[in-house]
């Protein structure tokens, strides 16, 4: 655009003037200033929480953003003071609907955390950061080996759990409804999926957020029933929300 502009006005004292004033007004757009990232600084603080998914294996985190673009964890690790620090980074190449809503990234948790005893969790992202205590579930014991990839669920509070299930990463399932059926129970049913949507071909951790409605015990142990959702749960799973 500087080319052709110089281009109508070429020949006068003024086209010099011209060039040296879009030259210098190139040169500060081609070169911004990065924002600030990694939380640190003048960071804005933001609301997290967790809850425990996968047996203690791993957590997921709850944090406020566009529904359609979660944030992904790039880094766990535990500190010296038994502080676990996470990374979190946003999706790369995605357009993000411009809603704000709860989202929930699940973590890898590294070796060393005991899921029966409290966890502090700090957060870093791009220029934001959090914190939140998760507490720990009495009588869960340490996980051993890798996971089974079998459904799992976490109470985040009193009225919200998190579901881990395991499929295409590019396909996460949508809860459909929600039933508590005793104090102890609930059953959530997962919406079929769409029968001409193309998946990847991965298997990864998905997780949804769900929030009953009925008096449910969150102060004892809740059993979970997963159906729908096409073949996966054509047969209805069981699990126990962890919390």
């Amino acid at each position: 655009m500087t080319t052709r502009f110089v281009s109508a006005v070429a020949g006068g004292g003024l086209a010099l003037l011209l060039m040296a004033s879009l030259s210098a007004c190139a040169t500060d757009s081609s070169d911004p200033t990065p924002p600030a990232s990694g939380g640190t600084g003048g960071a804005t603080e933001v609301e997290v929480d967790a809850a425990w998914l996968d047996g203690g294996r791993m957590v997921g985190l709850v944090t406020q953003g566009s529904s359609s673009c979660v944030p992904i964890a790039d880094g766990a690790t535990l500190s010296a003071d038994g502080v676990l620090e996470v990374t979190l980074v946003e999706p790369a190449s995605e357009v993000c609907t411009a809603d704000m809503a709860p989202r929930v990234t699940v973590v890898s948790l590294p070796a060393g955390i005991d899921p029966s005893q409290d966890l502090q969790i700090e957060v870093a992202g791009d220029g934001y950061r959090g914190e939140t205590d998760l507490d720990g579930v009495a009588g869960l014991p340490a996980p051993s080996g890798e996971t089974d990839y079998a459904p799992s669920a976490g109470w985040v509070d009193e009225g919200v759990f998190a579901i881990v299930t395991w499929g295409s990463s590019s396909c996460p399932p949508t809860v459909q409804g929600i039933e508590v059926t005793a104090s102890d129970a609930v059953a959530v049913t997962f919406a079929e999926p769409e029968p001409d949507r193309m998946c990847t071909m991965d298997i990864a951790p998905r997780a949804v957020l769900a929030y009953p409605e009925g008096d449910l015990d969150a102060d004892a142990p809740v059993t979970l029933t997963l159906t729908g959702g096409g073949p996966e749960f054509a047969t209805p799973v069981t699990t126990t929300i962890l919390g």
